[in-house]
């Protein structure tokens, strides 16, 4: 059953904070109620266009420890059954986090506050951008427990950071720390951990600060372009381009850079 306790959700100045409400276990997202509550979450960012900028964060010390390692261990929840039973276990549990995330039409920021293993890494990996304080460390442990990525980190992890580091990292399933993260492209910023949020919340207004149905028809151009050839990106483009030069926020960002005025959006 869902619960709004696991995932806390808390709006400010058109962004909105989901933040792993498990600490004491580590923020695992295999549970169903973790599951349901993300995808209640992401419905509710695509239907309010007062919403431009989703961050997700973790409480406590760590970002996520992804599956329930002692579900696992006892056979339970998506763990548990028969080869064919666990195959749904996995479809209809903890695949629903990134169908969900990718769908959701606002930019996702992910403030990595720690620990970002397993599947948890990949939650991270989920979002548009990411952001890490200096404790975050990062794990594509799954081998480490003798499985597979099983939700999506070999379809994410090569697109964030390459083919060959992907590799080391899946096949080794060792950490890397938030430097190295830097470095090797999987986070755009290394901030100590008193200002995480701070630097999180500011790049979420600098994004939010733009027309709100331009920055969700720009996501789906980038997710669109991931598996689009060029020639369909730009009909797509050539096609949602004119939504966007009938919208007032279009005659107000233009009317503000000839007046050289601040501007002010509201979604229509």
């Amino acid at each position: 059953m869902m619960s709004e306790e696991t995932v806390l959700a808390s709006k400010e100045r058109h962004v909105t904070t989901w933040t792993l409400n498990l600490p004491g276990q580590r923020n695992p997202i295999s549970d169903i109620s973790v599951v349901e509550r993300i995808e209640q979450l992401v419905a509710e960012a695509n239907a309010d266009i007062d919403t431009r900028v989703v961050i997700i964060t973790g409480a406590g010390k760590g970002f996520s420890s992804g599956g329930n390692v002692k579900h696992m261990a006892n056979r339970e929840g998506l763990f548990a059954g028969r080869p064919h039973e666990q195959r749904n276990g996995y479809r209809n549990g903890i695949q629903r986090i990134p169908r969900a995330v990718y769908h959701c039409d606002v930019p996702v920021i992910a403030a990595v506050n720690g620990p970002a293993i397993g599947a948890g890494c990949d939650l991270a990996l989920m979002a548009d951008m990411r952001i890490a304080s200096e404790e975050a460390v990062f794990a594509e442990s799954f081998v480490k427990l003798g499985i597979i990525p099983g939700d999506g980190g070999a379809w994410l992890l090569p697109r964030a950071i390459g083919a060959a580091r992907a590799a080391e990292m899946s096949f080794t399933g060792d950490a890397i720390d938030a430097r190295t993260a830097l470095d090797w492209g999987l986070v755009s910023q290394v901030v100590p951990s008193g200002s995480l949020m701070d630097e999180a919340t500011r790049l979420a207004q600098r994004v939010a600060s733009n027309p709100p149905h331009t920055l969700r028809m720009t996501k789906k151009l980038l997710r669109e372009g991931q598996k689009m050839s060029m020639e369909s990106l730009l009909e797509l483009s050539a096609a949602m381009q004119p939504l966007a030069h009938h919208t007032r926020d279009h005659d107000e960002a233009l009317n503000g850079f000839l007046d050289r005025r601040p501007t002010t959006y509201t979604g229509n």
